[in-house]
């Protein structure tokens, strides 16, 4: 098989395809725009196989996705390019009105006219997965709630209303024109390669370099923790096993406010790369505002994906967290890589006073 993987050099499509290259024998074509968050350096490890190309190009431009639908003839689709950051969609939605809603159905038209025209035994094997987010769902007041597949959608910010969108207009696809989508939301992704304005990676790197580690309010906002390899692992089972025009919530079981998260980032470095003044690095905890419109819980129900799948995470919070910290300690030139230019100026003019948090 043959999968078109949009947005492949971020951090989930990096993952998404090191597991395919490294694990099957599919190949795979890398379709990616390379904005500030997208890094070929992550693909390094697979980027000479026979099994793997790249294309520049962005989602938008529909002659530009035309050419590579007709030259290299997907299988299947899995589609994660978006703009997926809260607070740079408050700063400046356009531009996820633009990739996440407008690219979105770009790519749609463009996989339908290329999906309409195969014969019919490649038709009827054809998939067009689209992978989204538990933010559609909105928040959870109820500390015993989870989101399941049918929780109705209630995002709150530019960033979550524009994938909500592109959600509606997958299924939309599926029921007037009969494209074979599939749509998965998964919980708050960590590891390896994991871009540094998220939470985890920036409190690790900001304690690296001995700055204020900013959290929201109080740190009591609560998410579900997804390591990156599970959450690819789950994806290409859904392309290749899922139900067509079912949706699968993919969460990790690891509910954790962010305050903890932040204390466990602190006491793996404390362990792992103390401090040359013998304190912790829980001293530099700064509480700063909170952001507007911010979500207190997700919680994800992935009883669906387990049940009908077979899949359940591999990771516990706590080695997957460990795994990640020892990622970042061990591969300073790709951090280097990835905080120069644009992305430095960027965090420059953003983070002075606050922090992502997912």
């Amino acid at each position: 098989m043959k999968i078109l993987v949009t947005g492949g050099a971020g951090f989930i499509g990096s993952a998404v395809i090191r597991h395919i290259i490294r694990n099957t024998t599919d190949s795979v074509v890398n379709l990616d725009k390379l904005t500030y968050a997208g890094n070929l350096e992550s693909m390094a490890e697979v980027s000479a196989s026979e099994l793997y190309a790249f294309e520049q190009v962005d989602i938008c431009d529909r002659a530009e996705v035309e050419r590579v639908f007709r030259e290299h003839q997907p299988n299947a689709v899995m589609h994660l390019a978006a703009e997926s950051h809260v607070d740079r969609s408050i700063d400046g939605p356009a531009a996820f009105i633009e990739t996440n809603i407008v690219g979105t159905y770009t790519l749609l038209e463009v996989a339908r006219q290329y999906w309409q025209g195969l014969d019919e035994a490649r038709k009827a094997a054809f998939r067009f997965h689209h992978i989204s987010t538990d933010e559609v769902y909105g928040d959870l007041e109820d500390p015993q709630e989870l989101f399941t597949e049918t929780t109705p959608y209630a995002p709150s910010s530019p960033y979550s209303a524009s994938k909500a969108s592109s959600d509606h207009l997958v299924r939309a696809w599926r029921r007037t024109y009969g494209l074979p989508t599939l749509v998965t939301n998964c919980s708050n992704n960590y590891g390896p390669y994991h871009f540094p304005e998220k939470l985890i990676p920036l409190m690790i790197l900001n304690a690296l370099e001995g700055k204020p580690l900013p959290v929201y309010g109080k740190g009591n906002q609560v998410r579900d923790w997804l390591y990156v390899e599970d959450h690819a692992r789950a994806l290409y089972k859904v392309v290749t096993e899922g139900e067509i025009g079912e949706t699968y919530n993919i969460g990790g079981h690891n509910e954790k406010q962010n305050i903890e998260v932040v204390h466990t980032l602190c006491d793996l470095l404390d362990e792992l790369r103390p401090q040359a003044n013998g304190s912790s690095y829980r001293s530099l905890i700064t509480h700063v505002q909170d952001r507007p419109g911010h979500d207190l819980r997700y919680a994800i129900d992935a009883s669906k994906i387990q049940r009908e799948l077979g899949w359940t995470p591999e990771e516990t919070f706590e080695s997957g967290i460990r795994k990640s910290v020892e990622w970042y300690l061990s591969n300073p030139e790709w951090v280097a890589h990835i905080k120069s230019g644009e992305y430095q100026q960027w965090l420059d003019k953003n983070y002075s006073t606050r922090t992502a948090q997912g």
